[in-house]
This record gives C-alpha cells, structure tokens and sequence, in this order.
C-alpha cells in the first residue's frame, strides 16, 4: 500500500486528516510514528510557503512523499488578522486555544457586528527530491463573542457558518469534513496525491 507522511504534530491536524484521507488507499504515517522531531520555523510570507517548509522538511528527513498545511482566520474587520499568526496571536508564551480566542474577541470589542471571517488553508504535498504541488480551501463564516461547541480546535468555537446556525465546535466531525477549509484544500489536493502515490 502506498505510504504518505502527515507532515504535522497537532493532534486536532491529525484526526481531521486522517479522516479527511481514510478513503484514499494509502498507509498514513505520522512524524511519531517513524521517529521524526522535527521543528520547522514557519515564518515564510504565504500559507503556501509555510505549508511546503513543512512537506519538504518532513519527506526530506523520512524519504516519503508527505503532506503539510498551513491555515489560518482572516476577520475582515481587523483587516484580515491573525491571518499567518493566527498560532500565535496572543502575545503571551505558551498560549492556549481559548487564550487565543480571548484575545481574538478583545481584539474585536466595539467593532461592528457582524466580524465576517473566513478560514484559508494551504495543503503543500512534496517529495524527498524537492518537487512541490499546492491545493487551497476556504470556508466563509463569522465570528461570535459566546463560544459555542465542545467540537473542532482553535477558534472552532467562535466561527460561526450562518446557513447552518452552528459554528465549527458544534459540527460532527463527518459534517465538519464536508465544509471546512481544510476539508476542501485536501479534496483539492487528492488528484495530486493519486497522482503521485499511484493510487
């Protein structure tokens, strides 16, 4: 079976794609799994050069064909912040999830409502010898100052999608894998991998 390496060790990352790939007939890896630690600085300008610094670091180090991604929340109202820094938003070392998503909706007080947002994802899928194909998604949505959901990561429970009524935390994960960012950008993605892994 054709092996593919997820070129990422966050463990809400993992479950998603692992899910998002169950079907595509290949043996997934994670960096754990092969022995790999590595730490890959992600100050590269784009999603997408953040998304290859992972692919490449990690097929490079393991051999394998691998898949990064880079993502991020782009409020309209804060000119499209966190955006890249959507990780380390909060300006205090070592911040949480909800630390972040308490200092998104302090960021957000007195602006007006509603704080339209959207989630972009870059997937970068590369090769030990260097070659890089891209695949992107976007979900659209809004913020909302009550966290709603025990579901998803991140700001999952302040991203509200409108038609549905419920935000990201409050999707099964079978519903969340049909409209989120990284949902589309890896179905994007999956002719690039049949291509390549041959399956």
């Amino acid at each position: 079976m054709p092996k593919l390496l997820l070129a990422t060790n966050n463990p809400g990352k993992v479950r998603e794609m692992q899910a998002l790939l169950d079907d595509l007939g290949v043996q997934l890896y994670l960096p754990a799994d092969l022995g790999l630690h590595l730490h890959v600085t992600e100050d590269g300008q784009t999603y997408a050069e953040n998304a290859a610094r992972k692919a490449l670091a990690f097929a490079r180090a393991s051999g394998m064909i691998a898949l990064g991604d880079d993502s991020g929340l782009e409020v309209d109202v804060l000119d499209g912040k966190p955006g890249l820094h959507s990780h380390r938003f909060a300006p205090w070392p070592d911040a949480t999830d909800a630390d972040r998503r308490a200092y998104l909706l302090q960021q957000l007080q007195g602006k007006p409502r509603p704080w339209t947002a959207r989630f972009r994802a870059t997937v970068a899928v590369a090769t030990p010898g260097g070659d890089v194909r891209y695949a992107l998604g976007e979900c659209e949505g809004q913020i909302i100052p009550d966290e709603r959901g025990t579901g998803g990561f991140g700001y999952d429970p302040i991203f509200l999608i409108p038609s549905l009524g419920r935000t990201m935390a409050e999707l099964a994960m079978h519903e969340k894998n049909r409209l989120s960012h990284r949902a589309r950008a890896i179905q994007n993605a999956s002719q690039i991998l049949k291509e390549w892994l041959g399956v």
